[in-house]
């Protein structure tokens, strides 16, 4: 369509990229850990020695 602005492929590339940045950025930051899981590896250090 005349209307239209033709995209080459230098756009549709950046395009792509950032859709796959922000993709992995909303994945990244959005796994939210236990704290739960911090106090069973504070507890398993403690050592009885016998000597």
């Amino acid at each position: 369509m005349p209307q239209m602005m033709p995209l080459n492929w230098l756009t549709l590339m950046i395009f792509f990229i950032f859709c796959f940045y922000l993709f992995n950025n909303i994945n990244y930051y959005s796994f939210l850990y236990n704290k739960k899981s911090a106090n069973i590896i504070k507890k398993s250090f403690k050592f009885n020695w016998k000597w």
